[in-house]
This record gives structure tokens, sequence and C-alpha cells, in this order.
């Protein structure tokens, strides 16, 4: 009845969300009158309490920014590090709705025991989560709660779909076996359970809960009699198209002109997730930028005084799906530098490109220092207010260098390039091109607002000690 992500248990976690919303705020109303001898908290008689109409709309209101969070979305929050930044944002919001309300009938409630109601309420509702997580991982354990997997086709997607269940084991998937029309697999393979004929009877005999279809897009005709023959039993059905090899980063399904299609250049964030980001780029850098301003002050006249040439330069980069921008920096080489690139430019045994070298006899004494400090750096802020970058993501790459990439290395430019990312924290330019790529995707593959403020408070770190700019 109360599978991990039936409707079943999201009403319950509604209805469960609300009583103890509403518990809160009575044990906190009757808990106020105890903390009279507090020097900040007003003196309050024994009699006075929380009008009981707030216990009803505080309850609605935080259960109402729940569902706008989708908090309430099993599937969406499978990761507790997932629930856990959906659940704290929908509590802050509904304790700002919540303040409002108060603010705009019932001021007389006292401040001290809203903000323990807030506190209490939190507290509450993250622990019965944490509660139920660690009972249906008990019960993954002892063996119910799962979700058993077959996968029709025991190719390369079916292969890799293999991988991501085993992976997840812990989310109670349980990898039944395959399904494949290939004689030598069924008699060599132990996973490979039988022919794709007898999906009916296997569904059956295994009590498989979901059946992914992973063929190729020749087999359209047998897909269509494979899913036939599932309509009567209580399996859900998957298809791994076999698109999926032209996507960038990931796939979507949305509606064209109201017919549903498959978006295979589908955004890495969200919109949620990319409004969060740029309003967290535009806090940031408004509040640095007065200090910054004054550090750009300083930097450009030692430019100009230690050598000829323009003390800011402009050059073309490679953005967010693939569009052309100006990243401002300041000079720190030669006027005429790129002439001399022959200079400094090596290719390993593999043919990769490599362009920068701590020597490099181009940059200036002064841009030396800029480099090690990523003084140089400063005047990307004008780039983050216009949109263009972002603090954090990976690097801009030059057009040339981007045009030698190979295809998986593309996927760095679905999310907004930064000033400092996942590469320059964990090596810098001691990692050549090819490597601090990997890096780049593992950025966009985990982005969170959180992995934002961690990379920002090591580039700190890393930029003090000056190891790898060069």
């Amino acid at each position: 009845m109360f599978r991990r992500f039936s409707t079943n248990f999201a009403v319950f976690s509604i209805f469960m969300d609300a009583a103890l919303i509403a518990f809160a705020l009575t044990v906190a109303d009757g808990l106020r009158w105890y903390f009279n001898f507090l020097p900040f908290v007003q003196t309050l008689p024994k009699s006075i309490h929380v009008p009981k109409i707030l216990h009803l709309v505080f309850a609605v209101i935080w259960v109402s920014v729940f569902l706008l969070f989708s908090v309430y979305d099993g599937r969406r929050n499978l990761r507790f590090a997932d629930e856990l930044i959906s659940f704290s944002l929908g509590s802050f919001l509904a304790s700002i709705s919540m303040a409002g309300v108060l603010y705009l009938s019932y001021r007389d409630v006292s401040r001290f025991l809203f903000l323990t109601f807030i506190l209490l309420a939190y507290l509450m509702l993250l622990s019965w989560r944490i509660l139920i997580r660690t009972t249906y991982g008990w019960a993954r354990l002892r063996g119910s709660q799962t979700q058993n997997v077959m996968i029709l086709g025991a190719g390369k997607s079916g292969e890799q779909l293999r991988e991501q269940v085993l992976k997840n084991a812990h989310l109670g998937l349980r990898f039944v076996g395959f399904l494949d029309d290939d004689r030598r697999k069924v008699d060599a393979r132990e996973d490979v359970l039988a022919s794709i004929n007898l999906a009916r009877e296997i569904c059956q005999q295994c009590g498989v809960d979901d059946v992914v279809v992973a063929l190729p897009s020749s087999a359209h005709t047998r897909l269509n009699l494979v899913v036939s023959e599932m309509h009567d039993l209580p399996v859900r059905v998957w298809v791994i198209p076999d698109y999926f090899s032209l996507t960038v980063h990931k796939a979507s399904v949305l509606e064209f002109a109201g017919i549903p299609m498959l978006d295979l250049r589908a955004p890495t964030l969200t919109e949620y997730q990319r409004m969060v980001k740029r309003a967290f780029d535009l806090v940031v850098s408004i509040l640095i930028l007065p200090f910054a301003l004054l550090m750009m002050g300083i930097v450009a006249v030692l430019i100009k005084l230690g050598s000829s040439g323009p003390v800011l330069i402009r050059q073309k980069r490679v953005g967010e799906n693939g569009r052309l921008f100006e990243m401002y920096k300041f000079r720190t080489m030669v006027e005429g530098a790129e002439q001399l690139l022959h200079l400094v430019e090596r290719t390993d045994e593999e043919g990769r490109h490599y362009y920068k070298t701590p020597d490099d006899p181009r940059v200036t004494p002064v841009g030396r220092i800029f480099r090690r400090t990523s003084l140089d750096e400063l005047p990307q802020l004008f780039n983050v207010l216009k949109g263009e970058m972002g603090l954090v993501g990976p690097r801009p790459e030059m057009p040339e260098k981007v045009k030698e990439y190979e295809p998986w290395q593309r996927k760095r430019f679905t999310v907004p390039q930064g000033i400092t990312g996942w590469w320059q924290v964990s090596g810098r330019s001691d990692k050549p091109m090819h490597l601090h790529t990997e890096d780049d995707l593992y950025y966009v593959q985990n982005y969170s607002i959180w992995l934002d403020l961690q990379i920002l408070v090591r580039t700190i770190w890393v930029v003090a000690k000056g190891k790898g700019a060069y």
C-alpha cells in the first residue's frame, strides 16, 4: 500500500506534514510562557495563546510550498541530499510566507514563539523523513520494497542500464535479467534469461515491476508487439531510444506544437536551477564589486606602468551552448603575444596540444604576479553581470581549441561557463586540457548551488597558495 513512490505514500506524507506542523505550533504555544525569564523575551501572561485558525493556515501554507518545490515527488528526490535541498528551501519560503501572514493579520503573536515554532516544525518534518528513509532502507535489505527490473536487449544500451541499476541497488532496484533474441547470448550468459518472445511469461514468473526496452530503432515493429502483450500486466514499460547516442548531455520529453517530442539537446539545468544560479551570481557579484573595482584600479595602473599596450583585452570565447562572446581580462603579456604562440605550443605523443608553460616568455613581470594571484580575471565580473558567464562553471575555451574537441568533450558547454570551476580547484594549470575537461564534466553531472559554494570557498584557498597558475 505504501510503496516508496506510490500516490498513497505522497498523500500520507502531506497529511503527516500538516499534522506535525499543527502539533509544532501547539507545542511552541504551550512552551512560550516558560521562557518569560529570558531577558530578550517579552513577558506574556499564561492565558494568551495563538489563534486556533493559525494551526490550519500554517499547515496549508507549508504543505502548499512543499508541493510547489516538488518535495512530495519521491522520484525527483531519490537522494537524500536532493530531498534535503528542496525541503530546506521550501521550509525557508514557507517561513517567510507565514511571517507575512502574521504581519498582515495577527501581529500580537510573539516573535520568539514564531521562531520556536519554525525550529520545532523543521526538526519534526526532517526527523520523520530520516526515519522513513531508514525504515525503507531496512525493508530493502530484507528483500521487500524492491523494484524488479527486466531489460529487453542485451546490447550496449542494455549493458549500460544494468550497470546503473546495480549501482543504485540502495534505491530498491533489483536486476532480474536480460531478454534477447541472440541465441548465442542466451546459451552463453546466465543473465540472459530467454528470447524476447517470452517477455510476458518471464514477467509473471519473476514478479517484474519495470520492463525497460533497450532495442535498436530497427526493431520498432517488434517493440509494438512486446508493449501490446503487456498491457494487462501490472508492469511499467520504459523505452531507451536509440537516439540517445546523439544527445549532448541529456534528453527530455517536451511538447512541441502540441506533440510530445524527444529533445536531444535538453538543457542540463532546470529552469529553477538556472534561476537560483543566476540570482546567486548577481547577488555575490554585486556584493564584491566595490572591493573588486578598487583592486581593478590598482591593477590597471600597475599594468600601464609596467609595459606598453592596452590595460584590458577582449578574447573570443565559447560560452554555453557554443555561443561566442567577448571575455574581459587584464593584459598580462607583451603586445602581439598571439603571434608568439609558437614559442610555447607543444604537442604530446597522442596529438594533444599544450599552450601553457610556467616559463612563458610572453608574460610580463607584473603579469606573472597577476596570473599567480588570478587578479587578471577580475574584469570577468562584468561578463557575469551581463549574463555571459557565471561565477562558477567550466572555463570558457578559445574557439580554435574547441575545434579540436572530441564529441564527449563538448558536453562541458551545456552549462554557463565560469570564472572558476572544479578544474581550477583540482589542479588548475597543472592539468592538461583533456584532463580538465573530465573535471568540467564532473561539475556538469553533479551541479548544485552547494557545489558552487564549495568551489568558491576552495578557490580562495587555491589562489592563496598560487599552485598551478601561470
